[in-house]
């Protein structure tokens, strides 16, 4: 086959490579420039010069063509400009759902991998043939698995993904990669706010937003406990970073017209956990598994990327869909993805907004 390889200088997308020339393909690298705007009418790259010299260093080990692409214009259109505008309503996003959906699957796509068979990304994930058709499935590593991040993929994106290191244990991953004597084989996951990038991202978010006093208010009792410097720097079940003392304290809420930010300690779960989530603008990934239904669908489902898979049971009224978790769960916060999977937690079937 004709492979298109995503790479970004991490070491799961460098052995991608390693394992592609291991079957026999001789893949194309790609790495993708992406960036935000520099306030000059240009463009700040997110990754460093050495993610480029790493994937340098892959493409000349294993002899295969190179390119550098951009996608900046795209990247602010699409992921930056969605971020900043959730944010700004006091929503929390997933960029990297939303690079992932729009950049990587999507302009790159049009652009460039229409070309090829396969796009090959170093994502611990798999895809399953079932029935003549294709399935977004979870990694073989369910403490790495990152499904989550791909729940707003569509069946014609699945289709196209190869995901090599999605039957390996990370650590297996990082036994490649020193073997060999890949120049990535130590380094560090990246944290970044998306598939590429390293920015901070308080940093990112105040580039944009700026800073804004407010106040930091105990839910329960009203007393002030502390200032902030804008709620768009905090999330929903956010524990660090408030800077308060006589803790754990959590944000629970935020007023936005007003810039005040919410927060209850630990003793508190009336405020902080909930069962009941509901997703609006729900997509299915391959097609809807279920139709219309009046009674409940046992599922497991994630709100956020964590290595656990809660298990649950899903419910439809109109266009809303209801998941109601076997346990409670911390931090539902509105703007956030929730991402449904068989109750296996084996297929990955989709996902919505919660609201």
């Amino acid at each position: 086959m004709e492979i298109a390889a995503l790479v970004s200088g991490g070491v799961d997308s460098s052995v991608v490579v390693h394992l592609l020339k291991e079957m026999g393909h001789d893949p194309v690298i790609y790495y993708i420039r992406i960036g935000m705007e520099d306030g000059d009418g240009g463009y700040t790259d997110c990754p460093s010069e050495e993610d480029i010299e790493i994937v340098s260093f892959i493409a000349r080990k294993y002899g295969c063509r190179f390119e550098i692409v951009s996608l900046h214009e795209e990247y602010w259109e699409s992921v930056v400009r969605y971020t900043v505008d959730s944010v700004r309503r006091g929503l929390t996003p997933n960029p990297d759902m939303m690079c992932n959906k729009l950049i990587k699957f999507g302009v790159f796509e049009r652009k460039w991998g229409y070309q090829f068979d396969r796009i090959a990304t170093g994502h611990y994930a798999s895809v399953t043939e079932r029935e003549g058709m294709t399935w977004l499935s979870t990694a073989k590593d369910r403490l790495k698995d990152q499904t989550y991040f791909l729940g707003q993929v569509n069946c014609l994106q699945v289709s196209r993904m190869m995901f090599p290191v999605g039957g390996m244990l990370k650590p297996e991953v990082r036994a490649v990669a020193v073997r060999e004597k890949l120049p990535s084989a130590l380094r560090r996951d990246s944290q970044g706010i998306c598939f590429l990038g390293k920015v901070n991202y308080n940093k990112f978010i105040e580039r944009y937003l700026g800073r804004k006093e407010g106040l930091i208010v105990e839910l329960e009792t009203g007393n002030i406990l502390g200032k902030h410097q804008g709620f768009w720097f905090h999330t929903i079940g956010q524990r660090r970073g408030l800077g308060l003392s006589g803790g754990p304290w959590f944000v629970i809420r935020k007023d936005v017209p007003r810039n005040i930010v919410y927060v209850s300690r630990g003793y508190d779960t009336q405020h902080q956990y909930g069962e009941i989530i509901n997703l609006q603008g729900f997509s299915f990934i391959t097609g809807d598994v279920w139709g219309d239904f009046e009674d409940e669908k046992e599922i497991t489902f994630k709100i956020r990327h964590t290595p656990d898979f809660t298990p649950g049971w899903i419910s439809k009224t109109g266009d809303m869909y209801r998941i109601r978790s076997s346990e409670p769960v911390q931090g539902i916060a509105a703007g956030q993805f929730g991402v449904v999977y068989d109750r296996e937690a084996a297929i990955c079937l989709g996902s919505g907004v919660i609201c």
